[in-house]
Formats: C-alpha cells, structure tokens, sequence
C-alpha cells in the first residue's frame, strides 16, 4: 500500500512540534547539498531581480526578524 504526499503531510502535521523540526531537518539533510545550492542560487536571483526592479522593498534583519516574532506569537 502507497501513502500519498497528503497523507504524509498531514500525518506529519500531527506530530508534536519538536518532531516536526526533527522530520524537516531529516528531510534537508537528505536532499542533495548541489541540488540545494542550485535552488538557493535560483531564488537569491529572484529576489535579487525583484528587489532591483522596485517589485519589492528590502527591509532590514531587524525588521524581518520582529514580524517573524509576531507571527509566531500569534
């Protein structure tokens, strides 16, 4: 019997956060590093692009990091 990406996912979801991480680590840590590396380099371009063409403003770490923390907090 096969189980599908949605009912992975949503057996997944089910687990307590802690186990969540460690699953979403496992699963990085088993995609290969250059496949990676060349998804990484595919989206800083994006966003580079993006930020270049006024598309999107760049914020500072500050900033990202305190609407991060808000959205976690909620």
């Amino acid at each position: 019997m096969s189980t599908s990406i949605e009912e992975l996912t949503a057996k997944a979801m089910s687990l307590p956060s802690q186990s969540r991480a460690l699953l979403a680590e496992r699963l990085v840590e088993s995609l290969e590093e250059e496949s990676i590396k060349e998804v990484w380099i595919v989206e800083a371009k994006k966003r580079r692009d993006e930020v270049r063409s006024g598309q999107v403003a760049p914020i500072s770490g500050d900033e990202a990091m305190e609407s991060v923390r808000k959205l976690i907090a909620k």
